[in-house]
């Protein structure tokens, strides 16, 4: 019984292990190219660009109007001008932490967030120091200082409530004796806060009250604010003139 061979020339990979006949792909039935992932590969750049020209080539998204907020004792101009964002400017392209820096330069400004608003906007928040001590000006006025001794602006009188630090520091900007008398001014009872006048610092460590009718607190450093108030709370009962509680251990009064 013979065997029907297919036409045309077989080798050994022609046959199956059964076998069998293996049918060979036809020359012009071979797959198409991958046409579809190359369109789609066109599509998504396409998209990109139109993307990438939408926000930085064309006028669609670039920066019309700069908002300011948090701001009270700087104006909206102000900012704007220390931000230097000029109109038109795409707003991808705005550095938010560059602009940012340039507004913490504003002296009353101790930090500020910049953030987009889309399409056309860029929104400035600003946090604004607050004075906490009056220094006297030569030849009248006064400075209002923040904790960390910048001056947030100048005032003809010292506002109602605001200590006076006397003598000052040479300098204010940076200086512990500052930083330490206003980390105590927070720490004060509130019967001892309402009656003082002023307070001096000659260092960080040695914070000193002034309080209406003369007297005269010691409070030491900013540590242990608790002990320090409850001592100076019973010995102001004594109506001394003077209490050094800067070791609330060993309190001392006399006068």
């Amino acid at each position: 019984m013979s065997t029907r061979q297919p036409p045309g020339p077989t080798t050994a990979a022609d046959v199956g292990s059964d076998g069998l006949y293996l049918a060979r792909a036809q020359p012009g039935r071979r797959h198409a190219p991958g046409w579809r992932t190359a369109f789609f590969g066109v599509l998504v750049l396409a998209v990109l660009a139109g993307v990438a020209w939408a926000l930085l080539g064309s006028s669609l998204l670039v920066v019309r109007h700069v908002e300011v907020t948090g701001n009270r004792l700087v104006t909206a101009t102000q900012v704007r001008q220390a931000a230097k964002i000029q109109p038109g400017t795409p707003l991808a392209t705005v550095n938010t932490g560059a602009v940012a820096a340039r507004v913490e330069r504003i002296a009353p400004v101790l930090s500020a967030a910049v953030s987009r608003s889309w399409p056309d906007a860029i929104v400035i928040t600003v946090r604004e120091r607050t004075p906490v001590l009056a220094v006297a000006i030569t030849g009248g006025g006064y400075q209002l200082i923040d904790p960390y001794g910048v001056v947030v602006r100048a005032a003809v009188r010292r506002p109602a409530g605001m200590p006076l630090l006397s003598p000052a520091p040479a300098e204010l900007r940076g200086s512990p004796a500052i930083r330490a008398a206003a980390m105590v001014l927070r720490q004060l009872p509130p019967r001892v806060r309402t009656r003082l006048r002023w307070v001096s610092a000659a260092s960080a460590s040695s914070v000193t009250l002034h309080l209406a009718g003369r007297v005269t607190v010691l409070w030491g450093g900013a540590g242990r604010a608790g002990q320090k108030s409850a001592e100076l709370t019973l010995l102001l009962r004594t109506h001394a003139r003077y209490y050094d509680i800067s070791d609330p251990g060993t309190a001392v009064t006399h006068g």
